[in-house]
């Protein structure tokens, strides 16, 4: 008897959830950069998620809790989601640099890559790039078809030929700066036109 839509669905789950797994012990097992006694931040959400969010490093919040956009700027994505309708059991969020290093740039290479297993395992419709640093990363890593990225805020671009991205300014640097945040909204409530606009499943 053949698989329906649902049991196909939940396998790829199921597999998705087993990747992602390995790939966190993967990751808090890393000796590659100078982090010490602290553990990696790891990414965070569904794992087979529309929506894949990307910053570049953690701050003090996300390092202490071990999560990605934990705190402030993960409560003003939470309610800029509800103000676009977007469901956030369809958004995935992570670093580019994991371990919480005190200086980003000392993050060995091979560690900032892990991003690209990250982004294979997801499988994302869209990417959501927050802040050059982060746009620098993603413009590196060997994404297979994958087309440069411009930093053109609110601008949907074409990464790969099934994922679109989306440029935003870096949310951490527009929490505290009432124009910096105007920028980061108007460029990330492009999100929800594209949520809109997504063919059911």
């Amino acid at each position: 008897m053949p698989a329906t839509d649902d049991e196909i669905r939940e396998k790829y789950l199921e597999r998705a959830i087993r990747e992602l797994n390995a790939f966190s012990r993967e990751v808090q097992g890393c000796t590659d950069c100078p982090r010490g006694a602290l553990m990696p931040v790891l990414g965070s959400g569904h794992p087979q998620a529309d929506i894949f969010l990307i910053k570049h490093s953690a701050r003090p919040s996300e390092v202490e809790e071990g999560v990605a956009f934990y705190g402030r700027a993960g409560n003003a994505l939470m309610k800029s989601l509800r103000r676009l309708s977007i469901d956030p059991l369809a958004v995935y969020g992570t670093l580019c640099v994991k371990c919480p290093v005190a200086d980003p740039s000392m993050a060995d290479p091979a560690c900032v890559g892990r991003l690209l297993e990250e982004l294979a395992i997801v499988q994302p419709k869209l990417v959501v790039v927050m802040g050059a640093d982060a746009l620098a990363v993603v413009n590196e890593l060997e994404i297979p078809l994958a087309r440069q990225l411009s930093e053109s805020p609110g601008a949907l671009q074409r990464l790969t030929p099934t994922i679109e991205a989306l440029y935003v300014p870096n949310i951490d640097e527009a929490l505290d700066d009432e124009p910096a945040k105007r920028e980061f909204w108007a460029a990330f409530r492009v999100l929800g036109q594209w949520w809109t606009e997504l063919p059911p499943y």
